[in-house]
C-alpha cells in the first residue's frame, strides 16, 4: 500500500456563500492529491504525459461527512491500496481538517491511455516499478 499526504489551504474563491468549501471542488483536491503522490513517487504528469500517456478519470465515488471553511487547512490523504493491473489504477482519497477530523473520501479510478494511439494501455513499466516496492516484498519479486 502506497500513502501520500498534500496540505491545501481552502481559499476564498472556492467557497460558496455558506462559506463551505464547494461540493464540486473536492475532485480537484483529489487531482492535487494525486499528482504530489506521483511525484513524491519520482513520476511527473508532466513526463508522463510527454510520452504520450493520459490518465483520464472514468469513476469517482465522493462521500461528504463534514464541511471544510473558507481558510481550513486540510489534509489530503491520497492512498493506493493494490497494485495496478492492466490498465487502470485506483485511488483514495481521504481529507481531513486540522483536529483530525474526516470531512469527505473518494474513489477515482483511472486509466492509462494512449493519446496517439487512442486506446487504454497497460501500466507503464516506470510508474510499476515506483509502485512495486510498496507490494511486493523481496522474496514475492523473486
Amino acid at each position: 500500500m502506497y500513502i501520500s499526504e498534500t496540505k491545501i489551504r481552502v481559499r476564498y474563491g472556492e467557497t460558496d456563500q455558506m462559506g463551505y468549501l464547494y461540493y464540486g471542488n473536492y475532485a480537484q483536491y483529489y487531482e492535487v492529491g494525486r499528482t504530489d503522490a506521483f511525484r513524491s513517487l519520482g513520476v511527473s504528469y508532466r513526463e508522463l504525459e510527454a510520452t504520450g500517456i493520459m490518465m483520464p478519470v472514468v469513476e469517482l465515488q465522493v462521500q461528504y461527512f463534514r464541511p471544510a471553511y473558507y481558510d481550513d487547512l486540510i489534509t489530503v490523504r491520497t492512498t493506493i491500496k493494490e497494485m495496478p493491473t492492466g490498465s487502470k489504477i485506483i485511488f483514495h482519497s481521504a481529507l481531513f481538517n486540522e483536529a483530525e477530523k474526516l470531512l469527505n473520501k473518494g474513489i477515482s479510478t483511472l486509466v492509462f491511455y494512449n493519446n496517439q494511439e487512442k486506446k487504454k494501455v497497460t501500466i507503464p513499466h516506470q510508474i510499476e516499478q515506483c509502485l512495486a516496492p510498496y507490494f511486493f516484498t523481496q522474496q514475492e519479486s523473486k
